[in-house]
């Protein structure tokens, strides 16, 4: 069997010329060694990093001259190459290391930042600012992402469906940034941010984000202790434990995170009711804190069947407690005076309660050597949010007497939420150089939402049957999907079809509305690269998305903050329907530029409206006609010395917002542009002393008739290792400059109002983090059939 290995290997350059450089790793017997970190390196900058499946690397880049190649693994001695290319192909013969695993040293790391085709890898470990403290705080840290005070995410200006190692996370806004922050960035190897997804993901969301864990391997236990604390306007703490226990045919994995955090929160908003003979501008101070413990945790298990099957569980959960006291001070200034006239006194206090668990089951069977295989998840995913909310207000005339119109509310909500899934994959290839990916998908989610209202005078709360409700919702997704890829000459293609039919049924019980949808959709994509030469290559990629609500945007109960303010969904809600182009371009497999149209159409967003008469102010949910976008991204990383490496993004953009909204129609267009810069300082490489200084900046834009301002972070850290290359010291402050701020204001039509809100952004990290055993590396990737149903709780 050895000698038959190295024979297709010496045959490898015949059978698929398109790769320049083909390798092999082994032992001395000849044996394939699985899982070495194989890095290029030229000049002292690393070109790029791979990690050999079953002994077999490539890369495909297209170099000559000098080169050293870099080979390293758990327990054998590292190996240093030089190279001359182009040569056609390479054996690495690797010897077993005698010295014991505290002694091993790697020779080469990871660069921070990873640009490929189809996706840009953010390696976490590799990143000072972004390591140390929890997941929320580094994923705001990769390149192009941004997340927002409520818990949004972008990319690029994209919507996002977040996925932890492949198995997308079914939580939404501020359960999603809460759970982000239970898990300690320390626990996490990179994040993946793929901008056009192929088939074989859920059609779900504009872009996918994918959150890689750490998994150490090799034999034996391997564990990774971290902790970190962050201050703020107040303090707050996140300790971690990462383990692996591999042995013979059964590995072993988990993780566990804490969080506690404690957050300041303030918010300045304005609303000018402007209505004939009836001018009111009421000013809204807000403060308040929010703060949380949380618990999040993962086991699972894979036990290899034979050489070619494995079976495996992973079990999630999360289960975390949040309280969010506020003040509210409303001075109210009636027909243009400049003394209030009366002021309300708002006190606002919600508690909320979250558990959410995961249950995977996964076999897997490779059914040849050169690629066909079957996948099959099936996935049962149970999740609970309750929360109650006591509203107390008080008014008083500018003298300070007392006005008689107390309100008292409380009001008490869960929502229950299970979700059935099952999926099955396979891959073969065709020709031996055309990959083929086909899969089925179903889904089925049942949620259960329950809402009750109650003036709560002193004499005890009183229910009031017409302003509660109970809500259902229910969706069925069937899925198909195809996708071929493969080499030609210097043409490379991917090209994949992918078709979704969806039943939804929402019921109010109240209101006795039955909101009832079905339809079938088709959503293609197209990838295309084309290898002028050696430093010139060309690339074109197309897709069709969907973006469906989430759950909580579909439900409809009221949510008072305030007698006069409230939040509510909408059950008729549609979903939005995304295309996306881009034109790419890149030299030397290092810098890239690439021109891009996106349109979504009958996009969905949260609306505030007032009522000019009754002083009424509420948020809710509904479509809208068009959101567009063109223009253009670059990437170009530099590197002035040995010793000081830049990362550069820049896109700027032609942006479109129009529909029609409240007997009115608006129909904005607005230039924008995006910078970052991220600058890795090696200080003292023989004592593991590095710097790192990150900055980013979004210039003023739109969402709908929203208008956003500017918004920018700079950050730095110093991180230093210990204790023989196992320990890691690091020291980091976050937006130091407080530009992380939101500030958004509306002046459409007899709509004036807008707020300011900060959220304890800047702040300064402590973390440290030890090893015990192997090096880490990347959880096996499985993605488990419920594809696009986490992001969308709450």
């Amino acid at each position: 069997m050895k000698k038959l290995t190295l024979l297709l290997f010496c045959f490898l350059p015949v059978i698929s010329h398109a790769q320049l450089l083909k390798g092999l790793i082994t032992e001395k017997s000849g044996t394939p060694i699985d899982g070495v970190t194989v890095s290029l390196l030229h000049a002292d900058s690393t070109v790029a990093v791979q990690m050999a499946k079953n002994g077999f690397f490539s890369f495909s880049q297209p170099l000559k001259g000098n080169y050293m190649l870099l080979a390293n693994a758990v327990g054998y001695k590292s190996i240093k190459k030089n190279i001359n290319l182009p040569i056609d192909s390479i054996v690495v013969v690797m010897f077993a290391e005698d010295k014991t695993l505290e002694q091993v040293t790697v020779s080469a790391s990871k660069p921070t930042i990873i640009r490929k085709i189809d996706r840009v890898i953010f390696n976490v470990e590799n990143s000072i600012v972004a390591s140390g403290a929890t997941v929320w705080e580094a994923l705001g840290k990769a390149p192009g992402v941004q997340t927002r005070f409520d818990g949004g995410v972008t990319a690029n200006g994209k919507g996002v469906m977040i996925y932890m190692d492949d198995k997308p996370l079914r939580l939404s806004g501020e359960d999603l940034a809460a759970y982000l922050r239970s898990l300690p960035s320390d626990n996490i190897a990179r994040i993946e941010i793929i901008a056009n997804p192929t088939a074989k993901y859920d059609a779900q969301g504009g872009a996918v984000i994918n959150i890689i864990s750490k998994k150490p391997k090799g034999d034996g236990y391997n564990v990774i202790f971290s902790g970190g604390y962050t201050q703020a306007t107040y303090g707050s703490y996140n300790p971690g434990i990462v383990f692996n226990y591999r042995k013979n045919k059964l590995n072993l994995y988990g993780n566990y995170g804490y969080s506690n955090r404690k957050k300041d929160h303030t918010e300045t908003e304005y609303i000018i009711f402007d209505a004939p003979q009836n001018y009111s501008d009421w000013r809204n101070e807000k403060s308040g804190i929010r703060a949380g413990d949380a618990n999040s945790y993962k086991i699972g298990a894979d036990y290899n069947l034979t050489d070619k099957q494995v079976i495996g569980i992973l079990v999630n959960g999360y289960n975390g407690t949040s309280s969010r006291p506020n003040n509210i001070v409303t001075n109210i200034f009636n027909n243009h005076v400049t003394v209030a006239d009366s002021v309300l006194h708002t006190q606002n206090l919600s508690d909320g309660k979250v558990n959410q668990y995961s249950f995977n089951l996964n076999y897997k069977i490779k059914l040849d050597t050169i690629g066909k295989s079957i996948n099959i998840d099936v996935d049962y995913v149970p999740y609970q949010n309750t929360n109650n909310q006591q509203v107390n207000t008080y008014s008083t005339l500018n003298n300070g007497n007392l006005l008689q119109d107390n309100y008292h509310i409380f009001t008490p909500s869960s929502q229950n939420i299970d979700i059935y899934s099952a999926k099955l994959d396979y891959t073969d290839k065709i020709w031996k150089k055309w990959t083929l990916e086909s899969g089925l998908k179903y889904s089925s989610i049942h949620t259960r939402n329950g809402f009750d209202f109650y003036n709560n005078p002193a004499t005890g709360p009183v229910l009031i049957e017409n302003r509660s409700d109970r809500f259902e919702y229910a969706e069925n997704i069937s899925a198909i999907y195809a996708s071929l890829a493969g080499d030609v000459g210097k043409w490379s293609f991917e090209g994949g079809l992918r078709g979704e039919y969806t039943l939804t049924n929402g019921q109010s019980h109240v209101l006795n509305t039955n909101n009832q949808n079905n339809y079938f959709k088709l959503f293609p994509t197209l990838f295309v690269v084309y290898k002028i030469n050696k430093d010139h290559e060309m690339s074109l990629t197309y897709n069709s998305r969907i973006n469906r609500p989430e759950y909580w945007r579909l439900n409809p109960f009221k949510s008072y903050t305030s007698p006069y303010s409230y939040l509510e969904g909408n059950p008729a809600l549609q979903p939005a329907f995304i295309y996306s182009g881009e034109l790419g371009y890149t030299y030397k497999q290092q810098y890239n530029i690439s021109f891009f149209l996106r349109r979504v159409v009958n996009y969905f967003s949260n609306i505030t409206v007032q009522d000019n008469t009754s002083k009424l102010f509420y948020d809710t949910q509904r479509n809208l006609n068009l959101s567009q976008q063109m223009g253009f991204s670059a990437s170009f990383p530099v590197k002035p010395t040995s010793w000081w490496e830049i990362n550069n993004d820049a896109q700027a953009s032609y942006r479109q917002e129009k529909s029609g909204y409240l007997q009115a129609r608006y129909d904005y267009h607005v230039w924008g542009i995006y910078l970052s810069s991220n600058h890795a300082f090696t200080l003292n490489k023989a004592q593991g002393l590095k710097a790192e200084l990150s900055a980013w900046y979004s210039s003023p834009t739109v969402q709908g008739i929203y208008k956003l301002a500017q918004l920018y972070d700079v950050s730095a850290g110093i991180r230093k290792t210990l204790l023989k290359g196992k320990g890691t010291i690091r020291f980091a402050v976050n937006d130091i400059f407080y530009g992380n701020a939101y500030r958004i204001n509306v002046d459409y039509e007899n709509q004036k109002n807008g707020f300011y809100e900060k959220n304890d952004t800047r702040n300064a990290t402590l973390s440290f983090s030890y090893r015990l055993g192997g090096n880490p590396t990347a959880a096996r990737k499985r993605s488990s059939a419920s594809e696009e149903e986490k992001k969308r709780t709450q």
